[in-house]
Formats: C-alpha cells, structure tokens, sequence
C-alpha cells in the first residue's frame, strides 16, 4: 500500500489564463469539452523518456512537434525554452527520477464541425508518468484489418488520431500476442502499434521506409544517423525468414519473439544498441 506521503506515480500541468498554469494530478485537472484534441483528435503529441531526472533527445522531439505543427496547420508549439522549467518543476513536484513525459498540444476550442477556425486558441499540457525503459521480448501478429495510409499526412505526425493502432492492439490481445503489426496501405509492413519495426538481415538492420506511411520515429531517425540501418520495405514474409527483429521507440527496444505462431531469432544485447541511440550522431 502506498504510504500518504509516498510521491505521486504521475503528475500534470495544463496551460490556463494564469502565468502559473496549474498543476494536478490528470484527473484532476479541467480540459474544456469543446476542445478539438478531444471531439475530433486534431492534435499532436510527444513521447519522451526521462531518466536520471532528465529528458531524452528533446531537441529531436521537438524538432519533429514543430515540423508536424507546420505540416498540419497548427500554430508553432511550445520551444525548449519555455519546457525546459517545466519539465524540471514537474520532476521536483513529483519526485519522478525515472518517467515517460507527454507533451500534448491541440488546436483549441472552436466551434460546431470540421472547419479549421482562422484564428485558434490553442492548447497545451503535459503529462510525467512514473516508467522505466522496456528490453522485454514481444510477441507480434499483423493486423487483419488495420493499416497505415502511405500517403495521409498523418502519417507523418505523431497525432491523436490512435484508433487504428487501439482496434490491432485489441487483435493482438485477442490472439494471446502482445502488439500488432501494421500494414502500408501501398503493400508490405508498415510499423508497430506504437513503435517502429526494425528488422536485422545479413547483418544489417533494415525498416521501412517514410514512403510506407511509418511514423518518422526518433529513434528510428538515430539508427539512420547513427548509420546502424537503412530503409527498405519489408514484406511479412521478410520478417518471417529474418535473423531477428526489434519495436523500436523511445521508451525501450523491444526484440520481437515471436510472428503469430512463427519464432523469430533472438537478439542480443537489445538495451546496448537502444542506449548506443541516446547520444548525438556524428
């Protein structure tokens, strides 16, 4: 049982007409019902590990937030230097060493419909989650029915709209695995649920390229940079006669056991090559 004086396990702060903003556990806290994250996913977000107090590859994640904003129509989000502090404050509020930080920003409130508002009050609050890095196996299918639009532009952003990924994660679970892979709406496999697919052959790692509608992950971007891999397709059969195959994200390297019934080759040393990640390519 946790003790009353025990940190909270999750903490959040939302933007409000006050300098201060305010701070509160999410459930707590008010989101007004005519925002538009909330009625129709216009929104884009941000996943980041801290660690020892301290974010991961922020520069990278917000250069893709800022690039997805513009690309989407969305005013410019929060910089470094406002979330810098805050971040900082909402480890010292909860005690969170070791957490995963979503940054959360939508295009407000507006009006009844689809119709973009000329002038939008947008929004943004964060969320710190006490987590730690994943390296466990998983066990994957492809989805029957799921897949990603080679050719939306929301595929290219890391928005709201994770319907999709919700239905083939009910799949997996319904075929006692624990992901779902996701098919490219223009043939061959796409990514994970919420990670991208990395797959190792002749010594090499391969993923999918952008082409495929596979969101430009950040550690997927570090692998390329990084030199450590290459874009290619990748079709099920592929995957199926690989040397091995990991789920990529910035939360952990998860090696992929097991392609439905199929069992895939071990890799080794998952948290090395994930960690290798971390640091600035040269």
């Amino acid at each position: 049982m946790t003790s009353a004086t025990s940190p909270p396990a999750v903490i959040a702060w939302i933007d409000t007409p006050s300098p201060q903003g305010c701070w509160g556990h999410p459930d707590d806290l008010a989101l007004p019902l005519s925002d538009r994250g909330l009625l129709l996913a216009d929104g884009l977000f941000e996943t980041l590990l801290i660690e020892a107090g301290q974010p991961h590859l922020l520069a990278a994640h917000l250069e893709r937030w800022h690039r997805s904003a513009a690309l989407l129509g969305l005013a410019p989000p929060p910089d470094e230097a406002r979330l810098v502090p805050l971040i900082a404050e909402a480890v010292a509020r909860s005690g969170i060493n070791s957490g995963a930080l979503r940054l959360n920003w939508t295009r407000g409130s507006s009006g009844r419909g689809l119709a973009v508002p000329s002038h939008s009050n947008h929004r943004f609050w964060l969320n710190l989650s006490a987590a730690t890095a994943c390296f466990e196996p998983v066990r994957v299918i492809v989805s029957p029915s799921e897949t990603r639009s080679a050719t939306s532009l929301l595929s290219r952003c890391k928005t709201f709209a994770y319907g999709p990924a919700i239905q083939a994660r009910r799949q997996a679970a319904a075929s006692g695995a624990d992901d779902a892979l996701l098919p490219s709406s223009a043939g061959g496999l796409c990514c994970g649920t919420s990670a991208n697919l990395l797959l190792l052959r002749g010594g090499r790692w391969l993923t999918p390229p952008l082409s495929s509608g596979c969101l430009p992950g950040v550690m997927r971007q570090q692998t390329l940079r990084h030199g450590l891999a290459k874009e290619s397709p990748i079709s099920e059969q592929d995957l199926a006669s690989s040397d091995g195959a990991l789920l990529l994200s910035s939360l952990g390297c998860r090696p992929i056991s097991h392609l439905g019934h199929t069992a895939l080759p071990s890799v080794e040393n998952v948290e090395r090559f994930w960690r290798q990640l971390l640091s600035p390519a040269h």
